[in-house]
């Protein structure tokens, strides 16, 4: 048994092919009859973006993510391939996790869904590592709040004009609807365990 998992550790996490994400995001709209207009006044993207998003090889950042899901009212996890039955437990090992892959010369990041087996979640988990040397600062806003928490290395986070020096072991938890970016600092890439709200799903189990 113990080779067992030693094994399963040493192999690599799968990584999830981006392109399929955006073709994803445009089955979605289609399948719902929603146009890309509409999709734009909801979102507060540009047509002209949205299009671009469900045609790149590359996938936008989980914020942006966050935006489309909310608007095509599914998850997070749904954009990234979640065709899981509902259970009341996701387990997800470490060699299961699906990675998405940046190539460092948009956004520079990659994240891992953490908890991609549970369908509709009210909580969107993610693993998410910060490089040294980021090329580009790139601020991000949507109307949800979220936790990083800070696994290995130091951050510097700006948020809302506030600029704050995380180290490991710290926990942020703020309200995305302000300007937010993190950055790593030193000579360690920065690992976080970040969190997201659904707040679609939290009023939709609510009953509201």
């Amino acid at each position: 048994m113990g080779n067992e998992n030693s094994t399963a550790n040493n192999r690599p996490a799968p990584v999830l092919p981006e392109a399929e994400i955006g073709r994803r995001i445009r089955s979605i709209r289609t399948e719902k009859k929603i146009t890309l207009e509409a999709l734009a006044r909801e979102t507060g993207f540009t047509k002209g973006y949205l299009s671009k998003v469900e045609k790149s090889p590359k996938s936008p950042p989980v914020s942006t993510l966050g935006i489309i899901a909310r608007a095509l009212g599914v998850t997070i996890s749904a954009l990234l391939g979640e065709e899981a039955p509902r259970t009341s437990l996701s387990l997800v090992r470490k060699d299961e996790r699906p990675l998405i892959a940046r190539d460092g010369t948009t956004f520079g990041y990659s994240y891992e869904a953490l908890a991609y087996k549970y369908p509709n979640k009210t909580m969107e988990p993610f693993l998410l590592t910060l490089p040294l040397h980021q090329k580009r600062r790139t601020l991000y806003q949507h109307n949800e709040e979220e936790i990083l928490f800070v696994i290995q290395g130091t951050m510097r986070f700006f948020h809302g004009g506030e600029e704050y020096l995380v180290h490991e072991g710290d926990c942020l938890y703020f309200d995305a609807s302000l300007p937010h970016f993190g950055e790593s600092v030193g000579d360690k890439e920065v690992k976080c365990l970040m969190v997201i709200c659904n707040p679609g799903y939290v009023k939709e189990k609510n009953g509201k």
